[in-house]
């Protein structure tokens, strides 16, 4: 029967995904997101934990109070232009409309909910939250870029960046610390949303690439805290192997896959002369880089000289393997490969 409410829920979710991008309505888009709201509770308290249930209920909450925000800016939106239409937004209405989809987004310092929610569900929802459920938010936002306040979108971002790189450098769980690194990278998202979208939504497409290896890994591991890492290597050294360079490429380490949109963001601001802007962001991320080189060197080098008498599963099941080689190929591999004309 769990099995079945689990497949009724995700097609529920995806149905409500699929309403709010498809939309041209604040009506409608609000009702998809309410639909994938009430569709992820569920999934989060699956596991009948406490602290499932405390994580379900953090995350209602927050969100019904964002989505309380979005239908009263939208119906204000309403009375002042007599419209609905998502484009059709005058300045108060879209900056208060663009603080709730941050809210519903996880951004700093709006992201009071994003880490306990992570720490209390399974890594499996935990990838929902960070890739699927963000993307009816994130394209909201890209509907209405033109809208957007940039001033407020630029600090929302560098507070993103800096709460994301000093919050993985304070954690010890591993769930806090892939919550930390989604608010980071949403800080990349937003802080170039307002003048390329496109790239936006390029840097999330990328983040979605390198998180879904990185979630996989660890659930098929089992490991929930970082100082476990070095212990997991007899497992299989291959798949640790790529994790170590998922981890990189989440920290935007050259040539890997992470650095591009990186680059790309850089390169941009830089035409816009945003020299100041373009300098905080490059300090910043160097917090989070530092804390992904320092768990790649704890996973290699921590591991102290021991013996066991225990039989060793040194290879996973192909099965899985098969499945996720591909995502974490191009996680890594995906800059080397692209040709110098984009970059």
């Amino acid at each position: 029967m769990q099995l079945k409410v689990m497949l009724f829920m995700l097609i529920a979710l995806f149905i409500g995904t699929m309403i709010t991008i498809s939309s041209n309505h604040w009506f409608l888009a609000w009702i998809g997101l309410e639909i994938s709201t009430l569709a992820v509770a569920p999934l989060i308290m699956f596991n009948k934990t406490p602290r499932a249930t405390e994580a379900t209920t953090k995350y209602f909450i927050t969100q019904a109070l964002a989505s309380t925000t979005l239908l009263y800016s939208a119906m204000f939106c309403y009375w002042k232009t007599g419209e609905w239409n998502i484009n059709a937004l005058n300045p108060i209405s879209a900056s208060l409309i663009m603080i709730t989809l941050m809210m519903k987004l996880g951004v700093a310092p709006l992201h009071f909910w994003m880490p306990e929610v992570l720490q209390g569900t399974s890594l499996k929802t935990g990838l929902i939250l960070t890739t699927w459920q963000k993307i009816a938010p994130l394209l909201l936002l890209y509907q209405m870029s033109t809208e957007l306040n940039t001033n407020m979108t630029t600090t929302l971002g560098l507070i993103s960046v800096l709460v994301g790189g000093w919050g993985i450098v304070n954690q010890t769980e591993l769930r806090k610390m892939l919550a930390y690194s989604s608010i980071g990278h949403l800080g990349w998202m937003v802080i170039i949303l307002p003048y390329y979208p496109n790239l936006a939504l390029f840097n999330f497409i990328i983040y979605m690439i390198m998180s879904i290896p990185m979630f996989m890994t660890l659930d098929k591991m089992g490991q929930t805290k970082i100082s476990h890492l070095s212990t997991s290597w007899s497992y299989s050294p291959p798949l640790m192997c790529m994790m170590m360079f998922t981890m990189l490429s989440l920290g935007g380490l050259l040539p890997l896959t992470g650095f591009l949109p990186k680059l790309l963001t850089v390169l941009y601001l830089n035409k816009k002369l945003m020299i100041i802007i373009t300098t905080l962001l490059i300090i910043m991320s160097l917090l989070s880089m530092f804390m992904y080189i320092r768990l790649t060197h704890f996973m290699i080098m921590m591991l102290t000289p021991h013996t066991t008498n225990s039989l060793i599963s040194w290879r996973p099941k192909k099965t899985f393997f098969s499945l996720f080689s591909l995502s974490t190929s191009i996680s890594i591999l995906l800059m080397p490969m692209l040709p110098t004309t984009l970059i």
